[in-house]
C-alpha cells in the first residue's frame, strides 16, 4: 500500500505502519501519523521484531561450512541489495518502494544495485517527523481557512439575497405611495371645483332673490363658459404607459393592481408574495394567461409587461407548483 510505504519512508517500521493504519481504520497517512506520534514511546510493537532480530537463525547454526576449494556463488554474481533509479539515482529497498517511487515521480528505469540502502539516523527521523508535522499543520490551517471562506461567502450571498428582496419591496411601497399621493391630489382638485360650483350657485340664488324683492325682472344670465374639466382618469394613450393586472388565486379570490407598462413581470410576482399569505414563502408557483394561453417561465420574469402583451390590462391565473 502507498500509505505503508510513505510511513516507512518517514522512518517507521513496517509493523508500526501497519498497526497505525489498522488502528485508524485505514483513513489515510495523516491519522496514522498522528497516532504514531502520540505512541512514539510505545515499544510493544517492536518487541517481536527485536526478538526476531536478536535470535540467530537455525539455518545459519546448522548449515555446514562450504567445502574447501569450492567457490562462493557470490563471487560470480554480486548479490543485489537494492534498486537504483537510473533517472534520479535514488536507492529503494525493495519492489514495493520501487513501485511507489515510480508512481510518485513517473520514473520508469530501474536497475539492481549492490549498494545497501542505509536506514535513517535518529536525527533524520526527527527531521522527517518535524517536517511531516509542519505539513499536517499547514494542511489543517488551509482547510480551516477554506471552510471559513466558504461560510463567509454563504453568509454574504444570504445577506445580498435578503437585501435585494427588501429593496424590491421598498420600491414597490414607494410606487404605491406615489400613486396614492397622486390620487389624493386629484381628489383635492375635484373637491375645490365642487366647492367653486356650489359657491357660484349660492351667489346666483342670492342675486335672484334680491331681484325678486325689488320687483325687477331677472335678466337673462350671460352664458359663461364652464371651466375646463380635468379628467382624473384620462383615456390611455395608444402606447399605454400602465397595465391593470388582475391576479386570480387558486381559492377563487382576486387581487388587482396597476403597474407601469415598463415594469418587469417580477414586480407582479413580488406583489403577489407581499399580498397573498399563501404564496409569501413559496417559490414554485406558476403564472399563466388563458387568452392566449401562456405559462410564464423564469426568463419571462425579466421582461417588461408591455413586451409580454399584458397592457393595458390582463388577467393572470396563479397556480400552485407541483
Amino acid at each position: 500500500m502507498a500509505e505503508i510505504q510513505t510511513l516507512i519512508e518517514m522512518g517507521f517500521s513496517k509493523e508500526r505502519a501497519e498497526k497505525a493504519l489498522a488502528v485508524t481504520n485505514y483513513k489515510g497517512v495523516e491519522p496514522a501519523m498522528e497516532w504514531l506520534l502520540a505512541h512514539s514511546e510505545d515499544s510493544v510493537m517492536d518487541v517481536g521484531q527485536t526478538i526476531a532480530s536478536s535470535t540467530p537463525s537455525s539455518t545459519n547454526e546448522t548449515d555446514p561450512p562450504p567445502p574447501e576449494g569450492a567457490e562462493s556463488s557470490s563471487t560470480d554474481t554480486p548479490e543485489a541489495k537494492s534498486f537504483k533509479c537510473d533517472e534520479c539515482g535514488k536507492l529503494v529497498k525493495n519492489q514495493d518502494e520501487m513501485e511507489y517511487h515510480a508512481a510518485k515521480t513517473k520514473h520508469s528505469s530501474f536497475s539492481e544495485s549492490t549498494e545497501e540502502k542505509k536506514p535513517l539516523t535518529e536525527e533524520e527521523k526527527k527531521a522527517q517527523l518535524a517536517l511531516l508535522e509542519e505539513k499536517m499543520k499547514q494542511k489543517r490551517k488551509e482547510r480551516e481557512e477554506r471552510e471559513k471562506a466558504e461560510i463567509l461567502e454563504r453568509e454574504r450571498l444570504r445577506i445580498k439575497s435578503g437585501k435585494d428582496l427588501q429593496d424590491a419591496r421598498l420600491r414597490m411601497q414607494e410606487q404605491e405611495m406615489q400613486k396614492l399621493v397622486e390620487q389624493r391630489r386629484r381628489d383635492k382638485i375635484e373637491d375645490l371645483k365642487a366647492k367653486e360650483r356650489v359657491k357660484a350657485q349660492i351667489e346666483a340664488d342670492r342675486q335672484a332673490r334680491k331681484l325678486a324683492q325689488s320687483g325687477q325682472t331677472q335678466p337673462e344670465p350671460t352664458p359663461v363658459a364652464p371651466p375646463p374639466v380635468i379628467n382624473p382618469n384620462p383615456a390611455p394613450k395608444a402606447n399605454y404607459d400602465q397595465a391593470r393586472i388582475q391576479l386570480r388565486l387558486p381559492d377563487g379570490q382576486a387581487l388587482a393592481h396597476t403597474f407601469g407598462a415598463k415594469e418587469q413581470l417580477a414586480a407582479v410576482r413580488l406583489y403577489l408574495q407581499m399580498h397573498a399569505q399563501e404564496f409569501a414563502q413559496q417559490e414554485n408557483f406558476k403564472l399563466m394567461t388563458t387568452y392566449p394561453k401562456k405559462i410564464f417561465t423564469s426568463e419571462d420574469y425579466d421582461k417588461p409587461l408591455e413586451t409580454l402583451g399584458l397592457v393595458p390590462s390582463a388577467v393572470i391565473i396563479v397556480s400552485r407548483g407541483q
